[in-house]
């Protein structure tokens, strides 16, 4: 088993590469070799066979060099994140789209060949006007050229595993969080700020009103959704390879509740709210919530609440312990 991971060093790559590690098989199969990419060279653990390769994915050559060998698996999490692609028009498509394309054209490119192709799309394929509870059957249409770009590429996904070039899958995730680290370009950052910095007594911002809701996943189940859409059957799919995946649904004022019940009062009281209109508007035009029936129908999970978002975090990136006291 050769599993070919894109976006290897950003934070859900280096948690699924553990995971991976971890569990030494895939499909039922013993993992040979591990290829890890990213614009900086991920790391791969001493004594992992593979590579890391610091690979450019709007470069043409990329695409094939990396199908050449083959992967069983493909793991497509590269991308430039939803405020960035944004502000760099260019730089979106080219890494986005065209970074998807280059490589699904490698693929199409190879005789008898038909890899498991797990692609990283994003809520953010809808747009307004949007109903409080998003279901399977409503239609996307973006507002954003990250979700215009994520969508494009379901598209592309669905057609090839419809002709049986590959056996795509396009998993549409929550927003994750809480995402450990410094904070990123994505607009949706603030989501993880407000809770991850006063866990650690830092102030963070809120740049949204305390009513705004969104849909949210950890870092724990994000991993899970890619394993599990790597080993499942995808022939029950049909030729709709997208989904929406479960979450949680919270409001702004449920994150900061929720934080107070696990780290008490004095965290809460470093959040500082700071109006900023151009993420207010590129959130505002996300989606509330959903019901992802057909995703939870094939063996999708996520947490149940917030509380246990938060917890999962404490546990994972801070040892268990919290540096606020919950006085």
């Amino acid at each position: 088993m050769h599993i070919l991971v894109t976006g290897a060093a950003g934070m859900i790559g280096r948690k699924l590469t553990e995971a991976l590690i971890a569990r030494g098989t895939l499909q039922g199969q013993p993992i040979t070799a591990l290829t890890l990419v990213d614009v900086v060279a991920p790391t791969l653990p001493v004594g992992t066979p593979g590579a890391a390769l610091a690979v450019d994915l709007a470069d043409p050559a990329a695409g094939p060099a990396l199908i050449e060998s083959r992967p069983d698996v493909i793991f497509h999490l590269a991308a430039i994140v939803s405020g960035e692609a944004e502000a760099k028009t260019s730089m979106g498509y080219a890494v986005n789209l065209g970074g998807t394309v280059a490589l699904c054209d490698a693929i199409v490119a190879q005789s008898d060949y038909c890899p498991r192709f797990v692609f990283t799309s994003s809520i953010a394929v809808f747009g307004t006007p949007l109903p409080d509870v998003i279901d399977d059957a409503f239609q996307p249409r973006p507002l954003t050229s990250y979700g215009t770009q994520k969508l494009m590429g379901e598209m592309l996904i669905d057609d090839l595993s419809r002709k049986g070039l590959m056996d795509g899958i396009s998993l549409r995730f929550p927003t994750i969080c809480i995402r450990p680290g410094k904070p990123n370009a994505a607009a949706s950052g603030f989501y993880s700020s407000i809770l991850r910095e006063p866990l650690i007594g830092q102030e963070a911002v809120l740049p949204v009103p305390d009513t705004t809701r969104h849909w949210f996943a950890s870092p724990r189940a994000a991993v899970g959704f890619l394993l599990h859409a790597a080993e499942m059957d995808l022939a029950p799919m049909g030729q709709s390879r997208a989904l929406n995946l479960p979450g949680v649904d919270a409001t702004v004022a449920d994150e900061i509740a929720a934080l107070e019940r696990v780290a008490g009062p004095k965290a809460t009281a470093l959040i500082r709210h700071v109006p900023d209109e151009t993420v207010a508007t590129i959130v505002g035009n996300w989606p509330r919530a959903f019901d992802p029936e057909r995703a939870r129908s094939l063996g999708f999970e996520a947490e149940p609440d917030m509380d246990t978002i938060i917890r999962a975090h404490v546990e994972d990136e801070l040892d268990g312990t919290i540096p606020v006291s919950n006085g």
